[in-house]
């Protein structure tokens, strides 16, 4: 089963989620919260393997609670606010992806399936070139480059199509590699870019160049 935690100040909203969730036989909602210190508070407390996590929130809001969740568990942020600054800080702060309000329910069930394997979701109209323009930091690259430096050619080839938002099984066909074997580079990639997740990974391969704009 998929654990989810759910936090938003809006009981109908989370009733909604929960609905849509439970109708995939292999998701199940373990926790509700209202806030974001609740939010963190139920994460310690259940085993959750992706927590659904609002922008703002009174008494704690999404984002504070996803820099802290984001360390052990899955988060996707989900929120009716769409604008580019959030997204920026709901990545940076570790988030696995980002999703609107108005998602269609296969969808919302499909991006939780998606956060369990670690691959980034963004809502459609969250496009590349919002990662470009606002998660890349204003210097020269220079620091990511470094990093960069220290992969293996393989290493490179699977980070630059990371950045390009190709999920696992892409790059497993398109460099003619397992599934696995990909899993098993980007484990390996992680630590040497010192980021927690393939998000934060390509925000690093756009840094460095070493993607294409």
């Amino acid at each position: 089963m998929i654990r989810v935690l759910i936090a938003d100040d809006e009981t109908l909203m989370r009733a909604g989620i929960r609905l849509i969730l439970e109708n995939d036989p292999e998701i199940t909602v373990v926790a509700e919260a209202n806030d974001g210190r609740q939010a963190v508070e139920l994460t310690a407390r259940h085993i959750v393997d992706v927590a659904l996590l609002d922008i703002r929130m009174p008494g704690g809001d999404g984002l504070k609670a996803a820099e802290q969740i984001a360390k052990t568990t899955n988060v996707v942020m989900l929120t009716t606010f769409g604008e580019d600054s959030y997204v920026a800080q709901a990545l940076k702060v570790g988030a696995t992806g980002f999703l609107l309000k108005d998602t269609p329910p296969q969808d919302l069930i499909n991006a939780v399936r998606k956060a369990v394997a670690g691959e980034p979701i963004l809502a459609p109209q969250i496009t590349k070139r919002l990662i470009e323009r606002h998660l890349t930091a204003p210097d020269d690259g220079s620091a990511a480059r470094r990093k960069i430096d220290a992969l293996t050619e393989t290493e490179r080839t699977v980070l630059e199509l990371v950045g390009e938002g190709l999920s696992n099984t892409e790059i497993g066909e398109q460099l003619y590699m397992a599934t696995g074997t990909v899993k098993a580079h980007i484990s390996r990639i992680l630590p040497k870019l010192e980021v927690a997740n393939r998000v934060q990974a390509a925000i690093v391969a756009h840094d460095g160049g070493l993607t294409r704009s």
